[in-house]
């Protein structure tokens, strides 16, 4: 499991725990989705199907999502709304492209996913929460 914090000014900050989304590691997703706001599942385009189990955990448990297709050399890039179709994804749900590798590209995939959460009526942060 990866552990890493963001601060985004003096009054929010982002904790990141991240863990691999094979099926054996299901116990500790769930225990991850406990008071976590939403999450970022990083799918691979060559190991596609890898994201169901993960993405259908999230549901399960009502927990917001945005996916971010990571983009490696090697990788065949498909059509947003082919991935989305594949995926299955609520035409809502927030589906970005990212490269891992590059902070800037990981910082945009978790700002798609901050607004999504701050668009989200589920979530009502206090005013002084993100000034």
């Amino acid at each position: 499991m990866d552990f890493g914090r963001l601060t985004l000014n003096d009054r929010l900050v982002l904790y990141l725990f991240g863990a691999p989304g094979q099926q054996r590691f299901t116990e500790l997703w769930r225990d991850m989705t406990r008071g976590a706001l939403g999450a970022l599942v990083l799918a691979d385009t060559r190991r596609l199907t890898q994201s169901f189990d993960v993405i259908g955990l999230l549901e399960e448990h009502g927990l917001p999502y945005a996916v971010a297709i990571n983009q490696f050399d090697d990788a065949p890039e498909h059509d947003l709304g082919e991935l989305r179709e594949a995926l299955d994804l609520l035409p809502e749900t927030p589906l970005v492209r990212c490269d891992a590798r590059d902070r800037r590209s990981s910082a945009r995939a978790l700002i798609a996913l901050v607004e999504y959460l701050m668009e989200n009526p589920r979530w009502e942060p206090h005013p002084l929460e993100y000034m």
